[in-house]
């Protein structure tokens, strides 16, 4: 692989692991009957794509939802909801992350929404009190730029707004549409498995 000096990271199923049966649960829990048709581990739909592209922020959305389950819900308790869907932070790749950033640029690009970011990027995200963006130069987020993977637009704003030349620059996410996306704009790719230790793998490649 020719020379690499950036690598750009998905969040939930690379960085953390993922279970959307979880998150499923805790929302029927909290009364969203209908949260297994609204949940997807790749891509939302309905209000749950609304609070991922921007179109609701996090109050509008905790407003909504209520609407949904026809009570009155916390922050609290949607938080929780999505919450349901990390299983855990492996530190180990943490500490990875680390080691690639004496030799690397490196960036998060995810569909995600204010609720779970809210967590990642404060102290509680890990056990040793570091936020996510302890570990990265930037973080890229769907409801802020307001487009959800797999669109071109999302990674053009990336691209543009880091400077990343794209044949400089690996992207690794376990959705297989992201990962044509990528390659189309003519980044080098690695798709790992959520939940898998992808470090050797990764390390081959670089």
């Amino acid at each position: 692989m020719e020379q690499i000096k950036n690598i750009v990271f998905d969040f939930g199923g690379v960085i953390v692991n993922l279970c959307r049966e979880t998150a499923v649960k805790k929302f029927v829990e909290i009364g969203v009957a209908n949260a297994d048709e609204l949940l997807d581990a790749y891509h939302q739909v309905g209000l749950f794509l609304e609070v991922e592209d921007g179109t609701l922020t996090a109050e509008e959305f905790r407003v909504k939802l209520s609407a949904v389950a026809g009570k009155e819900l916390t922050y609290e308790q949607v938080f929780q909801g999505w919450f349901g869907f990390v299983t855990d932070v492996p530190l180990y790749r943490l500490d990875y992350l680390l080691e690639l950033r004496k030799k690397y640029n490196l960036y998060i690009l995810s569909n995600t929404n204010p609720y779970i970011m809210g967590w990642a990027r404060s102290a509680d995200f890990t056990s040793v009190g570091q936020p996510l963006d302890y570990y990265f130069d930037k973080i890229y987020t769907s409801y802020e730029i307001k487009e959800v993977k797999p669109s071109r637009a999302i990674f053009e704003h990336m691209i543009k707004d880091a400077g990343l030349l794209p044949h400089e620059t690996l992207f690794v996410d376990d959705g297989a549409a992201n990962i044509k996306m990528a390659k189309e704009l003519g980044m080098h790719t690695f798709q790992p498995i959520n939940g898998e230790d992808w470090r050797d793998d990764l390390s081959a490649l670089l």
